[in-house]
């Protein structure tokens, strides 16, 4: 009789804190659901119920970064985490800016285009989250596959903030119902073109190189405390500008000298050298 080996999937191992963040990140995401479809119901077409929804997809994005961040720093990264991060990414970054475009722009259009290119946008973060899963375990079996700190294709949270920060521009710029006008063919545009950079080959950063202990200049620590208090503040229009500044600096990247790339990515130390990059695991987006 052939004794049964248990092999990772059989017992996988689940740790507590970055689970926990990304538990968070499916709560905004179902959150972010349900508030969506109050606003579809709602008679008034006030767009109150749309900020928050879209407050709740920006929370998701943080959740998300902290919860790869948390495994990494502890030595917690695992399978679970990575297929338990992936559930959660597809209902708050695939099915929530799907929805919450497909009401506030695309159904404006016929409903047949409108639901075409949520589905797209959604199938394509699917297909973009399950490539990801697959690159990660074929380097966890072969090391020599790890890539330098990149992402291949863009990142589907990105995306999802980016189409929530602009939403939330929109309505902010016609501060009434949420009729929107000629912005509609932006979002449409937009929604397409990032279906199409989630399967591309563009490479951009994770800043996963990037730790608590990395040194930075004052003028490094001034612009980060400003960014953060602007993007509380002005919450309007600030996420807009790091999401879109993120999407476009991928797209450039190719032209940006080595020494640039390596103090925007990796925080290097002036005595550090920048032949030889060091490799860091893909693990959970």
């Amino acid at each position: 009789m052939k004794r049964h080996v248990p092999g990772p999937w059989s017992n996988p191992q689940v740790y507590l804190l970055p689970n926990l963040m990304t538990a968070g990140n499916l709560a905004c995401g179902f959150s972010a659901v349900l508030t969506i479809f109050e606003g579809m119901r709602d008679a008034t077409d006030s767009p109150k119920d749309f900020h928050l929804a879209i407050l709740l997809i920006l929370g998701a994005c943080l959740f998300d970064a902290l919860d790869g961040r948390l495994a990494r720093m502890k030595g917690q990264e695992s399978m679970f985490g990575r297929e338990f991060d992936s559930i959660a990414d597809i209902v708050s970054f695939g099915i929530a800016p799907a929805l919450l475009v497909m009401d506030i722009v695309l159904s404006s259009f016929d409903n047949r285009l409108g639901w075409t290119i949520a589905f797209i946008y959604l199938l394509c973060g699917a297909m973009r989250l399950a490539r990801f899963n697959c690159l990660a375990q074929a380097e966890a079996e072969d090391p020599s596959l790890r890539k330098k700190g990149e992402f291949v294709g863009f990142p589907i949270p990105a995306a999802a903030g980016l189409i929530a920060s602009l939403t939330m521009f929109i309505l902010w710029l016609n501060e009434g119902p949420h009729e929107i006008g000629a912005w509609r063919y932006v979002l449409l545009v937009l929604m397409l073109l990032l279906s199409f950079m989630m399967l591309s080959e563009f490479k951009y950063p994770s800043f996963k190189a990037m730790n608590w202990r990395a040194r930075r200049s004052l003028v490094w620590l001034f612009v980060a405390v400003l960014v953060l208090v602007c993007a509380v503040n002005f919450v309007e229009f600030v996420p807009l500008g790091i999401f879109l500044s993120y999407f476009i600096y991928g797209l450039v990247r190719p032209w940006v000298s080595k020494r640039w790339r390596m103090e925007i990515e990796e925080g290097l130390d002036e005595e550090e050298e920048v032949d030889e990059p060091e490799f860091v695991e893909e693990g959970e987006e």
